[in-house]
């Protein structure tokens, strides 16, 4: 144990292609069409005690990971990729056990001639 936080177990539970519709860009065609962006998220957990007890709560519930994260960006309207995929993080690190996490956003459609553009961050819960 260091600082009263358990090591982790490098357990990984996912959320890819998580497509919400919002209002992302700075543009001012962008400020009046929902675009939609693509999540790819990958959190870190420990699912032992889940394994061994074959119980939800003993685990992240994926699913209302995705209902808060799709609830949040459906309600924004931030310019910048950027920002979106900070608050997106922040939300899932202090809502969720949740220790750490990547997260992947694409913003389709945003470069004529790409496929995908977006950005990843990764961060880490600052409390325990």
């Amino acid at each position: 144990m260091r600082d009263g936080v358990p090591p982790s177990s490098g357990d990984v539970l996912y959320l890819h292609d998580l497509r919400v519709d919002c209002i992302i860009g700075i543009w001012d065609w962008e400020r009046q069409t929902r675009q939609t962006v693509v999540f790819d998220l990958d959190m870190g957990v420990d699912i032992r005690t889940a394994a061994a007890t074959d119980d939800l709560r003993d685990t992240l519930d994926y699913k209302a990971v995705a209902k808060r994260v799709i609830a949040f960006v459906e309600g924004s309207e931030f310019h910048l990729v950027e920002t979106l995929a900070e608050r997106v993080a922040d939300l899932i690190l202090h809502e969720f056990p949740v220790p750490w996490l990547r997260l992947r956003l694409d913003k389709r459609g945003a470069i004529r001639g790409a496929g995908q553009v977006g950005l990843v961050i990764e961060r880490h819960r600052t409390h325990p």
